[in-house]
C-alpha cells in the first residue's frame, strides 16, 4: 500500500482494519464517524473496523482536537486513504485476473466482477504479510459503534480514571491555597510514615504523595496539607474579575476588519449601540482531570492522558522535564468530559513528576472537584459592543463590532524556557507561562464570529485584547463565538424592534447566503406554534460557525416569572447545515449538547470569588443546568451529500445564547445583555424602570 494509505489504515492478520487518527475522541463521536467513512468507502462491515486515536508512537500528528475540525481534517484524510486503498485493491485483483479494474467492484470486504460471475477475492488475500500489522487497543476502542454506546450507557466503559495497569499505584498532589502562594515550610514525616505510602515528593511549591492504594494517597495528602505553610504574595488581593475591571484594563487595540463603504447617497437616519458581556466560565466537566505515568528501566516515560493534543502535550512535557520528546510517549485515553483546555494536560505533568519518584510503577493521579474548579484555565470574560448606522427604513448601513477580551489560547506546546503546565510554575526551578498574543485571524480567539453573516454595505471589527488576565484563562468551547453571536444576534433583534419588523424578516432583509436562509427557514418551520399569554416569548439566533463551518439557527420559546425572575425554557428548535452528514446521531448529539451547554452558561454559570477565594468549588456553589430544566428540542438536519462535511461541535452555542436572550426580551419586555440571566438579574431589570425596557418584537414567522 502507498504511504498515504499506511499512514491512516492498517490491515490486521485477523481480518480487521485499524484506522489511525491523530485527532482524539472527546465525546464528539469521532470514532463512529471515521468507522462509517471507512465502512462506506471500502464496502466493509463496520464491525471489522477499529479506530486508534492519539498515540504519539502509532498515529499521525493531526494537531489539537479543537475548533470543530476533526471531520474537515482527519475525516477528509481518512476518506482519501480509504478511496486510495480501494483503488489499489481493485488494481491488484484486476492484475491477478487479467481484467480491467473498471470491470470489478468492492463489496462486503471482497473484490468481485461486476457481472457477478466467478470467484471473489477477500481484501486480505490481496495483501502481502508485510503489509498487515496488528496494533494494540484499549478495551473501548475494540468495540463496534453500537457496542460502545451500550458500554457507555451501562457504565462499564473505560476512562482514564478507571485505568488498571500492572503494578499501578496512586498519587495525589497538594496545591497552593491560591494564585501566587508559595510553600515556605512543610513537614512531610507524618505523611511519609503512613501505611502504604511509597514516596512524598516536594519540589519548591509542588508537593505530592504516592501510595499503594487510592484511599491511602488521599489520606496522606490530607496529612501533608496539615504540615504545610504557605505565603501569599505581598500584593495579594481579591482578583478584579468583574465587567468594570475588564473594561478598564490596558488593552492592545487591533482593527481586524474594515470592509465596504456606505453609498454616498445613503443618509444615516439613526445610530444605535449596545454592550453585552459574559463572565469567566468553568469547563465544568463532570469528571475531574486524571492521568497516569510510568518511567521504565530505560528512562522512557509513558503518559496516559485525556489530552486534546497528544503530540503537543509530549512537547510541553519534554520542556517541563528537560527531556527529549523521543523519550516520552503520550497515549490518549478517554476522559469524562472536556469542552476545551481543562486540567487534562496539567494532571499529566503531575503524574509524570510523581512517576519519577517510583520508577517502574505506573502512577494514576486524579484531581478532586475542588482542584479542577480552582486550577483549571477558565473561559475568558468578554465585553462586546455592537453599533449600527441605520437608514430611514431601519436597515443597516454600517455595522461596527468591538470585542474586549482576555486571552482564549494558552494550551501546552513546545516553548523552551516556558511552560503552560501548572506544576511547572510551582517547582523550585519554575518556568513562567509563555507570552500570550492574539492573532488577527477572524476565526481565532476573541474575534471568532465577530463578523456577522449578513450583507451590510460596511462592516468594521475591532479587538481590544487584554493580555494580563487576573486569573488563569484559556480555550473554552467555541472561544469568542459564544459571546460574539449572543451580542450580534441580540442586537439584530433590538434593531428589528426599532424598525417595527419581525426578527426573521429583518434578518432576511440583510441575508444573502442561500444556505443560511434555508437553515433559518428550517428552524422556524420546526418550532411549534407560538404560545400565547403574558411573559412568554420566542427568540431566534443564527450563525455560521467561524463564518466557514456549519450553519445553525435556533428558535427558543421561554417564559419569565415576574415574581421570581426565573426564566423557563419551554421549547427549542435547531436547524443545521453541516454539509455532507457522516453520522446523523453524532451530529445531533453535538448540536443538542451545544444548545444545553449554552443554555447553562446563559442562565446560570459564572465564576465568582469572595474574600476567602473562589466560591464555585462544587456543584452547589457553581450551579449548572439540571435535567428538570431541559426543554423539548426539535432538530432539523439539512444534508448536503455533494458538499464537504463541516465542523459542528461548537456551532450551536452562539445561536442558542442569542435565541434564549431574544426569547426572554420578547417575554418580559426587558433586554438582558449580561449573562448569566439569573433570577436576581431578571428582577433587577424588571424593576429598573422604563429606561431598561425595550420594544417587544413581533414573534418570528
Amino acid at each position: 500500500m502507498t504511504a498515504e494509505v499506511s499512514a491512516r489504515l492498517r490491515f490486521a492478520p485477523d481480518g480487521t482494519l485499524t484506522v489511525l487518527s491523530g485527532k482524539v475522541e472527546l465525546g464528539q463521536g469521532l470514532r463512529d464517524a471515521l468507522t462509517l467513512i471507512c465502512s462506506a468507502e471500502l464496502a466493509l462491515d463496520a464491525r471489522r473496523i477499529r479506530v486508534l486515536c492519539g498515540d504519539t508512537e502509532l498515529t499521525p500528528d493531526d494537531g489539537i482536537t479543537a475548533g470543530s475540525n476533526s471531520m474537515e481534517q482527519t475525516g477528509a484524510a481518512v476518506r482519501a486513504a480509504a478511496v486510495a486503498a480501494r483503488g489499489e485493491l481493485l488494481r491488484r485483483a484486476a492484475a491477478r485476473w487479467q481484467v480491467p479494474p473498471a470491470d470489478l467492484e468492492a463489496r462486503a470486504g471482497r473484490v468481485r466482477r461486476r457481472s457477478g460471475a466467478g470467484a471473489a477475492l477477500d481484501y486480505w488475500a490481496l495483501l502481502d504479510a508485510a503489509e498487515m500489522e496488528a496494533l494494540p487497543f484499549a478495551p473501548r476502542e475494540e468495540r463496534a459503534p453500537a457496542a460502545r454506546v451500550a458500554a457507555l450507557v451501562g457504565a462499564c466503559d473505560t476512562f482514564v480514571h478507571d485505568l488498571r495497569l500492572p503494578g499501578m499505584v496512586h498519587g495525589r498532589v497538594l496545591r497552593p491555597p491560591g494564585y501566587g502562594q508559595r510553600l515556605t515550610r512543610i513537614d512531610d514525616r507524618a505523611a511519609g510514615a503512613m501505611r502504604g505510602v511509597l514516596a512524598v515528593v516536594v519540589d519548591g511549591s509542588f508537593a505530592g504523595v504516592v501510595a499503594e492504594r487510592e484511599e491511602q494517597a488521599i489520606a496522606a495528602r490530607e496529612v501533608l496539607a496539615g504540615g504545610a505553610r504557605w505565603q501569599a504574595p505581598a500584593d495579594a488581593a481579591l482578583p478584579a474579575t468583574g465587567r468594570a475591571a475588564l473594561a478598564e484594563a490596558a488593552a492592545r487595540t487591533t482593527p481586524i476588519l474594515d470592509r465596504g463603504t456606505v453609498p454616498a447617497q445613503e443618509a444615516i437616519a439613526a445610530t444605535l449601540s449596545a454592550t453585552y458581556s459574559r463572565p469567566f466560565l468553568l469547563h465544568a466537566a463532570l469528571g475531574p482531570s486524571a492521568a497516569a505515568a510510568r518511567l521504565d528501566a530505560a528512562g522512557r516515560l509513558t503518559v496516559w492522558s485525556h489530552t486534546q493534543g497528544p503530540f503537543q502535550l509530549r512537547a510541553a512535557l519534554a520542556d517541563a522535564l528537560a527531556r527529549e520528546p523521543a523519550a516520552i510517549r503520550v497515549i490518549h485515553v478517554d476522559g469524562a468530559g472536556c469542552y476545551g483546555h481543562n486540567g487534562a494536560d496539567d494532571v499529566a505533568l503531575d503524574a509524570a513528576l510523581l512517576a519519577l519518584a517510583v520508577p517502574g510503577r505506573p502512577v494514576l493521579v486524579k484531581w478532586t472537584r475542588a482542584d479542577e474548579n480552582r486550577w483549571e484555565p477558565f473561559g475568558s470574560a468578554m465585553i462586546v459592543t455592537c453599533a449600527a448606522d441605520l437608514d430611514a427604513a431601519g436597515s443597516v448601513l454600517h455595522w461596527r463590532h468591538e470585542v474586549r477580551s482576555y486571552p482564549h489560547g494558552a494550551r501546552p506546546r513546545a516553548a523552551p524556557g516556558h511552560s503552560a503546565l501548572l506544576a511547572a510554575w510551582h517547582r523550585r526551578r519554575a518556568l513562567a507561562p509563555p507570552p500570550v498574543r492574539n492573532s488577527r485571524d477572524l476565526t481565532a480567539g476573541p474575534q471568532r464570529n465577530a463578523e456577522p453573516p449578513y450583507r451590510f454595505p460596511r462592516v468594521s471589527v475591532v479587538t481590544h485584547f487584554v493580555p494580563a488576565a487576573p486569573v488563569r484563562v484559556s480555550a473554552l468551547r467555541s472561544l469568542g463565538a459564544y459571546a460574539n453571536v449572543f451580542a450580534a444576534e441580540s442586537f439584530m433583534d433590538e434593531l428589528a424592534a426599532r424598525a417595527g419588523a419581525d426578527p426573521v424578516s429583518y434578518r432576511l432583509r440583510h441575508l444573502r447566503d442561500r444556505r443560511a436562509r434555508e437553515v433559518l427557514a428550517a428552524a422556524v418551520a420546526a418550532a411549534p406554534a407560538a404560545g400565547g399569554g403574558s411573559y412568554r416569548g420566542r427568540g431566534i439566533g443564527l450563525a455560521r460557525y467561524k463564518n466557514l463551518q456549519s450553519y445553525v439557527a435556533v428558535v427558543c420559546d421561554a417564559a419569565v416569572d415576574p415574581g421570581s425572575g426565573r426564566i423557563r425554557l419551554e421549547h427549542a428548535a435547531i436547524a443545521a447545515d453541516a454539509g455532507r452528514i457522516i453520522d446523523r446521531d453524532g451530529l445531533a448529539n453535538q448540536l443538542e449538547g451545544g444548545f444545553l451547554q449554552a443554555a447553562s452558561w446563559t442562565l446560570k454559570e459564572a465564576v465568582r470569588w469572595d474574600r476567602a477565594g473562589m466560591t464555585g468549588t462544587d456543584w452547589d456553589s457553581y450551579p449548572v443546568l439540571r435535567f428538570s430544566e431541559v426543554p423539548p428540542v426539535a432538530l432539523r438536519l439539512l444534508d448536503r451529500p455533494q458538499l464537504p462535511s463541516l465542523g459542528a461541535g461548537e456551532a450551536a452555542h452562539g445561536p442558542a445564547a442569542a435565541a434564549i436572550a431574544n426569547a426572554a426580551a420578547a417575554a418580559a419586555g426587558v433586554r438582558l445583555r449580561h449573562t448569566p440571566f439569573t433570577p436576581a438579574r431578571v428582577l433587577e431589570a424588571l424593576t429598573a424602570g422604563p429606561g431598561a425596557r425595550t420594544p417587544r418584537p413581533a414573534p418570528p414567522r
